[in-house]
């Protein structure tokens, strides 16, 4: 099987000697137009990797400013389908940055596994996050995703152990992505050397590269985290950044910019990490 575009997208981070920044969305967020924009100005910005956040009306694992920006979705009409016709519409003009699909099964389970995957693969996803689907059930989405040519990313936590890693590894692709924490996304990272030790004891047992997400809000904390693992990952603060833009829950002109703007920032401060 030739390399996956995330797979190449990490080996050319690697050989630049920089970790990659990945960048979280959510589809249609604040409104399907203005997505679409932020979505195409993302890899000029400095975003490497792109999660693009499928909205759901009960995200577990997230905190309020996923969560609203979410609702800021549904609200506005976006459903799974059109998430996935937006990454279409990328791929016209886009062919080389990765996008993964990142949130929970539900939305999955109710398209259609075996449909979810065709149309999925055939718009130009490169790969999966679904947060509340074990390692247990990985004939349920993870295998037929590998057999779709999908990647399929796992997460690991700082309560995953060496035993419990062994099973969260046997069927992961792409890359590792490691929580730096437990609870939920937009919290503070307390212990950031942790985090470094962290990393270094998964990549004891993979090959595959290791990003950190969860509380990485600024240009400085992306270089610090930057120092020891193989990407980024920086979700709240950019879907934040969308909602202070925003006047009465509306779009400005100033939405595409204001995320633009924190993206090349935080870019900027992992590839800084090593230098």
């Amino acid at each position: 099987m030739s390399a996956t575009r995330i797979e190449k997208r990490f080996e050319k981070t690697r050989r630049e000697n920089r970790p990659a920044f990945v960048a979280f969305v959510m589809a249609g967020d604040p409104d399907e137009a203005t997505a679409d924009a932020i979505l195409a100005g993302l890899p000029a910005a400095g975003a490497d990797v792109i999660e693009l956040g499928m909205p759901f009306s009960d995200p577990m694992a997230d905190g309020v400013a996923i969560q609203m920006a979410g609702r800021r979705a549904l609200e506005s009409g976006m459903t799974l389908k059109k998430t996935i016709q937006s990454v279409a519409r990328f791929r016209k003009t886009d062919p080389d940055t990765p996008i993964i699909l990142m949130g929970y099964y539900n939305p999955i389970y109710i398209y259609g596994v075996e449909t979810f995957l065709a149309d999925a693969a055939e718009a130009g996803v490169d790969g999966l996050i679904v947060v509340d689907l074990p390692a247990e059930e990985d004939g349920e989405l993870c295998i037929p995703a590998l057999k779709a040519g999908l990647n399929f990313i796992r997460l690991t936590t700082p309560t995953t152990d060496d035993n419990r890693l062994a099973t969260v590894l046997k069927n992961t692709s792409g890359f590792v992505y490691y929580v730096s924490m437990t609870g939920i996304t937009g919290a503070e990272i307390k212990n950031r050397e942790a985090v470094g030790t962290a990393v270094k004891r998964i990549k004891a047992h993979t090959d595959l590269p290791v990003a950190v997400g969860f509380g990485i809000k600024t240009a400085e904390d992306a270089a610090f985290i930057g120092r020891d693992s193989d990407g980024v990952v920086v979700g709240s603060a950019i879907v934040s950044a969308i909602a202070n833009s925003l006047e009465n829950g509306k779009a400005t002109a100033e939405t595409s910019k204001a995320v633009h703007s924190l993206v090349a920032d935080l870019a900027q401060g992992a590839k800084a990490a090593r230098s």
